[in-house]
């Protein structure tokens, strides 16, 4: 398939696949009082596995969800179920929200086959196919992870595109949080944004919890100065909407973008980090 999203009624038809497994990646924001992995139990599409982005991260960070090492990283999903030859079909309960991220680390991690349920979790319910309550368990797989270093970028990488410009940094978060007009959700983080960096807020890219069409995904990107012939790193809060902001880049043709995975939860609690 030569794009990274699946339909409702294709998985309908091949929920029976041998190789296919499909992931829950539902994640919310600390405020909004939403439990993913409850509400997985209480209903999910047939089959799926929980991605919990809290537990299958860097827990000896103290930053949110950071990537995990590529050896712990295969032995969690690989205690899922989950095989670097499987064939991922990766979803969230708003839509399209946090299952970008969750794509994003397994291709980052080296697996294939990874694609996300365009409408996710509540196109599915919408159209009153089936879902299963309870968790699920697979047999264990391997997973034998291929770091891609390429597709992510550091607190120390960030610094210094930003001062000599040779890559262009789009920050992901609403305008009122880039401009510090509003206070960020985590306590303890200033406001305001990377020197250099350009606002691209996720709400534009997406509507209904789909992805728009790419002819309009080029429009929002050249309306905002954005290259995608050129390198593009991505920003956010806490490096879960950057990773929509580099899908819908890639959609439109960008080949060369990184995600910042400490985004705004490093950059802003740092108090050795440039701010605008």
């Amino acid at each position: 398939m030569d794009t990274p999203f699946v339909t409702t009624e294709w998985l309908a038809n091949h929920l029976s696949d041998p190789n296919l497994v499909v992931v829950d990646a539902s994640w919310h924001m600390p405020n909004a009082a939403r439990n993913a992995q409850a509400e997985y139990l209480s209903g999910h599409i047939p089959g799926a596995v929980f991605f919990d982005i809290d537990g299958i991260a860097d827990t000896s960070s103290p930053l949110p969800h950071m990537l995990p090492s590529p050896a712990d990283f295969a032995h969690m999903v690989g205690a899922l179920g989950i095989s670097d030859q499987s064939t991922i079909v990766v979803y969230d309960e708003l839509g399209l929200f946090s299952a970008p991220r969750v794509w994003w680390t397994f291709r980052t991690m080296g697996a294939r086959n990874v694609y996300i349920l365009a409408g996710g979790g509540p196109k599915w319910r919408a159209e009153k196919r089936a879902v299963q309550t309870g968790t699920v368990t697979r047999r264990p797989a391997i997973f034998a992870a291929r770091f891609d270093p390429h597709r992510v970028a550091d607190f120390e990488t960030v610094r210094d595109r930003s001062h000599d410009h040779a890559t262009q940094i789009a920050d992901a978060r609403p305008a009122p949080r880039f401009h510090a007009e509003q206070p960020e959700p985590r306590p303890g983080l200033r406001g305001g944004h990377i020197p250099g960096s350009t606002n691209v807020p996720v709400g534009l890219l997406t509507e209904n919890g789909q992805m728009r069409p790419v002819s309009e995904l080029r429009q929002i990107f050249a309306d905002r100065g954005i290259d995608t012939a050129k390198p593009i790193i991505t920003s956010c809060g806490s490096g879960i909407t950057a990773a929509t902001l580099a899908l819908a880049l890639e959609v439109s043709g960008a080949s060369n973008v990184a995600v910042y995975d400490g985004s705004w939860a490093e950059w802003g609690g740092r108090s050795d980090a440039e701010i605008e």
